[in-house]
């Protein structure tokens, strides 16, 4: 049977498909209409040749017919080689299946425990390459030690400014906030048991060993991490890293440390500023909320505190940072291919940074509660 877009020649189970005409986005109708005319029964093995252009809605039609004969249990074959396009189409449904249409999202998560057992593997490919990326910046660090150029204190310089000085604002802002917020509420609470002096313990024990550095970091996943990975990712997109490979440059050692140590550097000194914001705001409450005076809030927050509240928090802050680093660079440099790439691994590096500072932040909880810190 001839037409204007199938060419077919049946000899007992087998039918031979060759492919008219053009298979462009404004055929796609009329190849439906003549696809619904093809009998396929009886039917076991289709060979297809596509000699004529295909683009991407083409391609996408040849697939759909393919998957549906596979369907029935038909064997499919190309003599002449898959076209070019129907393989991207097919690798683009593969690794995302959310745009699949919804015959074939339906087929594939017709089998939950595979798809379970896939997204279990590509997490755990996924700890072990970002395992892989810390174990190298890790050994990058230790070489670079040799000589303090290697360590580019320029470009540390500039990212302490950026990750620390420029953030100064809006942590003191949301520092004082929050130590106001507790304040009030914990003094609305304790006033009515005549215990108002302990709201400067709330205070003081809360922004000092938690609060004050918790807020901080995740502040700064949210600002600094998302400029790492955006600032890496578009460098991808633009082959500036690989550049940087080809002429002999260790990207490591050029975008990822100084980024990881500024830093490191910048967090512990943010820390520090939220500690004395929150606690002022703390005090103005107290004195404007329960006429408490300045010199009354300093002697009883001297009793509160313990000669470890202040370092409990202040230790935290460099493993913050580092975790923060970490995702940050490492989502950047997993860009591929579009923008809308890297829009979405910018995100991913926010809500990772995030989680992991909340987790190491209750490993520390924990810690601290088996030693009596």
């Amino acid at each position: 049977m001839t037409g204007g877009y199938f060419d077919s020649r049946r000899d007992g189970g087998t039918l031979e498909l060759e492919l008219r005409g053009q298979w462009r986005a404004a055929s796609l109708v009329a190849i439906r209409e003549e696809q619904s005319r093809l009998d396929f029964s009886g039917v076991r093995h289709v060979s297809i040749r596509a000699p004529g252009p295909l683009d991407l809605a083409g391609a996408w039609a040849l697939d759909e017919l393919t998957r549906e004969l596979t369907a029935r249990d038909i064997q499919v074959e190309f003599p002449d080689g898959e076209p070019r396009t129907l393989v991207l189409v097919r690798s683009a449904l593969v690794t995302d299946v959310g745009k699949l249409p919804a015959a074939l999202r339906a087929q594939a998560w017709e089998n939950p425990v595979e798809r379970l057992g896939r997204t279990t593997l590509e997490r755990l490919e996924d700890v072990h390459q970002g395992l892989a990326f810390v174990g190298r910046a890790a050994i990058t660090q230790v070489a670079a030690l040799r000589s303090w150029r290697r360590l580019r204190p320029i470009s540390i310089a500039r990212h302490v400014y950026d990750s620390g000085i420029t953030a100064i604002p809006i942590v003191a802002l949301i520092a004082f906030l929050i130590s106001v917020i507790i304040a009030y509420l914990s003094a609305s609470q304790l006033r009515n048991y005549g215990a108002d002096i302990y709201v400067v313990d709330l205070i003081t024990v809360g922004v000092l060993r938690e609060l004050g550095v918790l807020l901080t970091a995740i502040i700064v996943a949210g600002r600094t991490g998302s400029a790492f990975a955006a600032e890496l990712g578009s460098m991808k997109l633009n082959e500036e890293v690989d550049a940087l490979d080809a002429t002999g440059v260790d990207w490591m050692e050029t975008l990822v440390l100084p980024r990881a140590i500024g830093l490191v550097i910048a967090l512990p000194l943010l820390t520090v500023i939220a500690d004395l914001i929150g606690m002022a705001g703390g005090a103005l409450l107290c004195q404007f909320l329960l006429d408490m005076p300045l010199q009354q809030f300093i002697n009883r927050a001297n009793e509160a505190i313990a000669p470890t509240t202040f370092w409990a928090g202040i230790i935290k802050a460099p493993v913050f940072a580092l975790l923060i680093a970490s995702a940050g660079t490492y989502r950047g440099l997993q860009v591929r291919g579009s923008s809308r790439e890297l829009g979405r691994l910018t995100t991913v590096a926010v809500v990772q940074s995030i989680f992991l500072v909340l987790l190491a932040d209750a490993v520390f909880a924990v810690f601290y509660m088996k030693i009596d810190f």
